[in-house]
């Protein structure tokens, strides 16, 4: 089974990494871009039976930092 974590920053951390991406493609002409937000993904390959409880108890210990981010789990 595969599991799909999304980490994202919560809104009103700041986001320095997406601030550079944004300021990087303004130089590059893309002028339109008035903000971006960078996350990441982390995809797992699980044990058949294992449960969503237990994705969550993985990223609540160790994928996200949930002071200051908040995840998504998708199984499938």
């Amino acid at each position: 089974m595969k599991a799909r974590v999304h980490v994202m920053l919560k809104n009103g951390v700041l986001d320095p990494q997406g601030e550079a991406v944004r300021h990087a493609l303004g130089a590059l002409g893309f002028d339109g871009v008035n903000g971006v937000r960078q996350g990441k993904v982390i995809e797992l390959d699980l044990a058949d039976g294992t449960t969503e409880a237990q994705v969550n108890e993985m990223c609540e210990k160790l994928l996200a930092n949930t002071v200051i981010e908040s995840y998504t789990v998708g199984l499938g």
